[in-house]
């Protein structure tokens, strides 16, 4: 995964959305959202992260209790005498219940400092997420739904309606219309895919590989990098398989058995254990689609996104790539004469071929030498501190919030804090967020939004204020250095952040739609959008400072940034393209050798072998994180993204205050209650346009004057 910053999500019937709540109080001995399960929460109560092993397992048995009662409730009704008062409001309301309460529960398990904790927090998921198959499988309450349905109630508000029919969907999705026997063996199945979704999980989580390298083995690597490593006696450097590690020595070290080495590791890590959890979980999603009358599991997922079905995406993708061959062809051979000349001035061997660990040196190389891009200086200007305090300032002025830092605030470790989001006009508290940006043992590895607490309507008619966490792993600061950002990583930062508005600036009546509960290949399109802010002039002069005197970066500097955009866009993407032929074909299998998939698709498409003994997809987290089938919504997201951008924020001002809140009214206050499309088409005043995109790509000329 070298060009994706990573954002997980469990989504289906299990969200992870991580719907724990900053209004939660221990109430009865059990953390929950104001009173009782039908009160609101108020976000000046703080959330509970100092939860004992013992007290996570009490909570989660509580927690399930208390909710299977609602439901109990629920289907113990006529099926003659249901209404919207007795049947879909107590069900949204105890919704809401579980979904502002279970993260307590469930998120310590990506973030807890303490092993036992985390160990607490897995086994809590564990139980929740078989519980939710439980909750799946309510026959009885979808009876009660359909009897409803056909009562055809006038004068509903066009949310309820949705969401009644949403349930409804979602029933017949799980069986519920079919022989007891299938909905046994589909239960049974659902709950063997959740399990081993976590466990493959939590050995990401989990892992953490390192390997000792000599000074001479780690030539080329900047001085502030070197410091940040932690030295052996013997003189030897101690390097993990953690992005601030991993990625810029990729980028950077000159010696090319070093990058094999890191890159052999880190395409193996949990090779071993994952491998068989995710062939078991395909041969089951296979399985389950089948009995659902779905000829694949792609087009079992895909049934509830935009695309739709399988063959849509196909030649989705199919297109994409023969716009991108030529290029990157280009690319490659440029490379590989790159690699030609290193080698010669270095007295190497020249083998005449690109590996997996030449590909980011290389494409690295190319921004220098194309663009004049220097990354040791770059990087200089791009201290932690000041890159958080110009992008906090950017989303502030364009979508009229205000972000104060909360003091003393509880936190699960002393390097997090939180913030309260005030809208600038009004005062309301709209929100809060938590930052933890660097890495740790036991710490969630990638870059990832979690949303805490959802922005919907509570059950006094309230609203309940949205509670959202970004996690990520930047570079700590060591020794001189302060935490110094590469560019990748400053979009990073924007694109998770993106995530975080989408989920706190929600309003919507039901939390099954709040935020960003939109078809998986939409929930990209805000976060995507937003990156574009890193390639401009002003927001980046907002964001750098050099960290030593505090003096501006050049205009020549960010001239070569810009413009440098460009760079390797052909083997970039045509990258994301593997992945997600990738999960389509492991998808559209009833089976399938994971490590070869892969190797063949990288041979076929970027015409560079996987190295052999590894296997990428055992460490590739989005195919047990709720991306099956659907880790082509990356690209498919980026269309929208690109034309909103060019289409109404480069045209009408970037820093426009005015386009900036109709963007948070149309597309992030709406969450899920409305199709991307429906969203799309109000915001751009037409149908959307894929030209944006592919003049971005450099793949076409600027014919429609977006600049």
């Amino acid at each position: 995964m070298f060009f994706l910053s990573i954002l997980m999500y469990r989504r289906g019937n299990r969200l992870l959305h991580a719907r724990s709540c900053v209004a939660m109080t221990l109430q009865n001995g059990l953390p929950i959202s104001g009173k009782d399960y039908s009160g609101s929460a108020h976000s000046k109560n703080s959330l509970r992260w100092d939860l004992t092993p013992a007290q996570i397992q009490e909570h989660t048995k509580e927690l399930i209790q208390r909710v299977r009662q609602v439901y109990d409730t629920i289907g113990a009704l006529d099926v003659g005498k249901v209404t919207i008062e007795n049947t879909v409001k107590p069900l949204a309301d105890v919704k809401l219940y579980y979904a502002s309460s279970r993260h307590v529960l469930d998120f310590p398990q990506f973030i807890s400092p303490f092993k036992d904790v985390r160990l607490a927090s897995t086994e809590a998921d564990k139980r929740l997420a078989e519980f939710d198959v439980e909750l799946s499988m309510r026959e009885d309450i979808f009876h009660r739904l359909i009897a409803l349905q056909e009562k055809k109630v006038n004068g509903l508000l066009p949310e309820t309606e949705r969401f009644v029919k949403r349930l409804i969907k979602l029933g017949k999705r799980n069986g519920l219309h079919l022989s007891k026997d299938i909905q046994e063996e589909i239960k049974s199945i659902s709950k063997m895919i959740s399990e081993l979704s976590i466990d493959f999980s939590s050995n990401i989580n989990e892992e953490n590989t390192f390997l000792f390298f000599t000074e001479e083995d780690l030539g080329g690597m900047a001085e502030s990098y070197m410091a940040s490593l932690d030295r052996l006696e013997d003189g030897r450097f101690k390097v993990t398989l953690a992005y601030p590690h991993y990625y810029p020595l990729m980028k950077r070290c000159y010696v090319p058995e070093t990058r094999r080495k890191m890159e052999e590791a880190f395409h193996s890590r949990c090779k071993e254990e994952n491998t068989p959890i995710l062939e078991k979980l395909i041969e089951l999603r296979a399985q389950m689609a089948k009995m659902l009358g779905f000829q694949t599991h792609a087009d079992y997922v895909l049934e509830m996104n935009m695309a739709k079905t399988s063959s849509t995406v196909a030649r989705f993708l199919d297109e994409f790539h023969e716009k991108l061959k030529p290029l990157g062809e280009q690319e490659r051979k440029f490379i590989l004469s790159l690699k030609q000349k290193e080698c010669k001035r270095r007295g190497l061997d020249f083998d005449g071929q690109i590996h997996a660990w030449d590909m980011p040196y290389y494409m690295n190389q190319v921004e220098h030498v194309k663009f004049s891009v220097d990354k040791d200086k770059l990087i200089e200007y791009f201290p932690l501190e000041v890159v958080q305090e110009g992008l906090l300032g950017i989303y502030q002025d364009l979508l009229g919030l205000t972000f104060c830092q909360v003091e003393h605030a509880h936190v699960w470790h002393d390097g997090v804090s939180l913030y309260s989001v005030l809208d600038s006009t009004t005062g309301e508290e709209i929100g809060q967020f938590y930052l933890d940006l660097h890495p740790r043992e036991g710490k969630y590895g990638h870059a990832a939004c979690f949303g805490l607490q959802p922005g919907c309507q509570g059950p006094d008619g309230k609203r309940m204020v949205p509670v959202a966490a970004m996690v990520a792993n930047f570079t700590k600061p060591s020794g001189s250095f302060p935490s110094l950002l590469q560019h990748h990583e400053v979009e990073t930062f924007f694109h998770e952040f993106g995530h975080v508005m989408h989920e706190l600036c929600s309003r919507t009546q039901y939390a099954e739609f709040s935020g960003t509960l939109v078809e998986t290949d939409f929930v990209e399109v805000p976060s995507q959008m937003l990156e574009n802010w890193v390639w401009e002039r002003e927001p980046l002069h907002r964001m750098s400072r050099h960290y030593r005197d505090g003096s501006a970066i050049p205009d020549s500097l960010l001239d070569k940034l810009i413009v440098s955009r460009v760079a390797n866009t052909g083997l970039m993407n045509l990258r994301q393209v593997v992945l997600s032929k990738v999960d389509q074909s492991l998808h559209t299998k009833p089976k399938a050798d994971t490590a070869q998939e892969f190797a063949k698709h990288c041979q076929d498409i970027l015409g560079i072998p996987a190295t052999p003994g590894t296997n990428m997809t055992a460490s590739f987290s989005h195919l047990a994180g709720g991306y099956d089938g659907q880790y082509y919504g990356y690209l498919w997201s980026e269309v929208y993204s690109m034309d909103i951008y060019f289409s109404r924020f480069r045209k009408e001002g970037i820093m426009n205050p005015k386009v900036g809140k109709e963007y948070r009214k149309v597309i992030l206050e709406t969450g899920g209650s409305r199709d991307g499309a429906d969203m799309l088409k109000t915001f751009l005043g037409r149908e959307a346009q894929q030209d944006a995109f592919f003049y971005c790509k450099g793949l076409t000329e600027n014919r429609n004057g977006f600049l």
